[in-house]
């Protein structure tokens, strides 16, 4: 075991042509310059749904319903300190305009070109993930379902 187990909670937010919204970690954060899906780490008593929620309003200046977050899949990843655990919901409909508030950068990205931005090791598997999914979509000619 690598020490405690962390559990924070991403969202990949899809605009209307399908990519994916990355933020990239400001200076002098840990990981600073690292592409990641926005989202954090959950309060006492929170649930996944609701930390996702807060951490969006918080990160981005937009609201979520929590209805309209989707589970897609997740990460666990052992850093050196800390046990890792990231689940990833899909979210499709948000209200308000999306404005970074802690001077991170942001990115549409098609999926897949994700893995073409450095990103921290436990992103990595979601980005292969999504990467694959829509290798499946182009495959099969369907548009991807979070229903």
């Amino acid at each position: 075991m690598s020490g405690p187990v962390l559990l924070v909670v991403a969202a990949a937010l899809f605009d209307r042509e399908g990519r994916i919204l990355l933020a990239q970690r400001p200076p002098g954060k840990q990981l600073a310059g690292l592409w990641e899906f926005p989202g954090g780490k959950l309060e006492a008593g929170e649930t996944p749904e609701a930390a996702l929620v807060r951490e969006l309003r918080e990160e981005l200046s937009i609201e979520v319903n929590e209805i309209d977050l989707k589970p897609l899949t997740f990460a666990s990843f052992a850093y050196p300190a800390f046990h890792l655990l990231m689940p990833l919901y899909g979210c499709e409909s948000w209200s308000g305009d999306i404005r970074p508030r802690e001077g991170q950068a942001i990115a549409w990205v098609e999926k897949d070109r994700l893995k073409t931005y450095p990103a921290p090791p436990a992103d990595i598997p979601l980005f292969d993930w999504l990467g694959k999914q829509a290798e499946m979509d182009r495959n099969n000619g369907t548009a991807p379902d979070f229903q």
